[in-house]
């Protein structure tokens, strides 16, 4: 697989896939391979990868998500089978402003335990705004329309 192929220079999760660099590798299927990543949130966080470089959600086809999620399913019930926690964290960050570091598309499974290390991932409820709801309600209607 060359990197103007397939792969984007210097991705580091393109290395992986290419056998280039070294990986705790759980899980391999045609279009992905699943992961354990350096330094892991929780026992068991595991990264799944599409084969082919896709920088993040928004380049992500239907065709390359469809593989992506089964390998998903599959390792989510793996580790529910191997470790038994008391629920799992599906983490997808998209641009630096999500918190991407790696521009390579990638789903992380996190285990979760109750009171575990990584404490909650949500802020604190607060007061809603009810006309602002309605307002990104339409918005959000008229972008997703706009996609389509």
């Amino acid at each position: 697989m060359s990197a103007g192929e397939h792969g984007a220079e210097d991705c580091p999760f393109c290395e992986i896939v290419a056998g280039r660099a070294p990986a705790r590798i759980v899980h391999e299927s045609p279009h992905t391979l699943a992961f354990l990543p350096l330094r892991p949130a929780t026992p068991g966080h595991t990264l799944i990868v599409p084969r082919r470089h896709v920088r993040d959600l928004w380049q992500l086809t239907p065709e390359t998500a469809h593989p992506v999620m089964d390998s998903v399913l599959l390792v989510a019930r793996g580790i529910r089978a191997a470790l038994a926690p008391d629920g799992v964290n599906l983490i997808n960050s998209a641009g630096e402003a999500a918190s991407q570091t790696v521009f390579h598309l990638h789903m992380h499974l996190v285990p979760r335990w109750t009171d575990d290390a990584m404490g909650s991932l949500w802020p604190a409820p607060g007061d809603g705004d009810e006309a602002e709801q309605d307002r990104l309600a339409t918005v959000l209607r008229e972008g997703i329309a706009l996609a389509r």
